[in-house]
């Protein structure tokens, strides 16, 4: 297969794939129900009249300050790189279905007499369960991955690529390192394996998901309900009661903000109660003026795909060779003999 076949029969198709397929977050459906939603909130929560909320909602989404900005093109350059670098590399993921069904005979081993216990429950209860407990496994993994992302040095190196993003747009979630997102693609196999093992241990036979368009219906609900203007520059809030058990679009603007206050908050992708238990969940407030960056003034140079691709590996390594040199006891000696 030459360069162009693979362009034109694997690498184009899959990147349609990704804003036409409902499976797909940044799916135009999606889009096009959050710029609607946008425009709801405008009109009916901030009251703005409906010229100024078709004015506000177009600035605010469709400004070319957002999307032609440098930030903006260097989330395009990302997306593209990577879409091609995890094409190639996929081939050699470990399978969901291999890692679960040996999670499966590992339980089998473990706990002889656990197979099958709860094969009597009705097929729907067994499905309502399955689907809601494969969106909390998988909303608290986003949570806990997205907490080690920050408060591990050698990860944040990475992840940090995400937050230098300076606007906003519904493509700024694909704006992350190839290491970030082959970590993320290991925690979904992770995720799907262990509640497949699980749940075909506990009730003796596969289990239907309850899905939207294929979708586990509970996630389908939070694609419809606006998730895409989490990266954006509208102001959703949900209410204080609400933003302690949901993340809020504000909510996660906040988790981008430049701001000391907002850093290493709202870590939560769906669900806050993750926030809340670990003490980073932060409340929005109206009207909040928030910058976004990982400083104030960054240099073009930030936005450069060779500097987004390398960056990270060059901190890492100084960060090892300067521990290494720490700890080393000959230049300890050779510091004492010197003095």
């Amino acid at each position: 297969m030459t360069i162009l076949d693979w362009i034109s029969q694997e690498y184009i198709p899959q990147l349609l794939d990704s804003f036409l397929n409902p499976q797909k977050r940044v799916s135009i459906y999606y889009l096009a129900l959050a710029a609607s939603i946008a425009l709801c909130w405008s009109f009916f929560v901030a009251r703005r009249g409906l010229r100024n909320s078709f004015k506000h909602t177009r600035f605010y989404l469709f400004s070319r300050n957002i999307w032609f900005s440098r930030s903006a093109l260097a989330d395009y350059k990302i997306l593209l790189a990577n879409h091609a670098l995890l094409i190639l590399i996929a081939p050699f993921f470990i399978s969901k279905l291999l890692v679960a069904t040996v999670l499966f005979f590992a339980l089998q081993d473990l706990i002889p007499a656990g197979g099958a216990i709860l094969s009597n429950v009705s097929p729907l209860s067994v499905a309502i369960g399955y689907t809601l407990f494969l969106f909390l496994l998988d909303d608290f993994s986003r949570f806990a991955t997205h907490f080690a992302l920050h408060r591990i040095p050698a990860l944040w190196a990475f992840h940090k690529i995400h937050h230098s993003a300076e606007t906003l747009s519904p493509l700024t979630v694909y704006r992350t390192h190839p290491v970030e997102a082959i970590i993320f693609s290991f925690r979904s196999i992770a995720v799907q394996s262990i509640s497949i093992s699980l749940v075909v241990f506990l009730f003796g036979s596969s289990v239907d998901l309850i899905s939207v368009y294929g979708v586990n219906a509970i996630l389908f609900v939070f694609n419809v309900t606006g998730s895409n203007l989490r990266h954006s520059h509208i102001q959703i809030r949900y209410g204080r009661r609400i933003e302690r058990f949901l993340i809020s679009p504000a909510q996660h603007q906040i988790h981008h903000s430049l701001d000391p206050r907002h850093h290493d908050r709202n870590f939560g992708a769906a669900l806050a109660i993750w926030d809340w238990m670990a003490g980073s969940l932060y409340i929005a407030r109206r009207n909040m003026k928030l910058d976004f960056g990982l400083t104030k003034n960054q240099t073009a140079q930030t936005h450069l795909l060779s500097s987004l691709y390398l960056s990270p590996f060059y901190e890492v390594f100084k960060s090892i060779r300067m521990a290494i040199t720490r700890h080393n006891p000959s230049n300890r000696s050779a510091k004492k003999h010197a003095i």
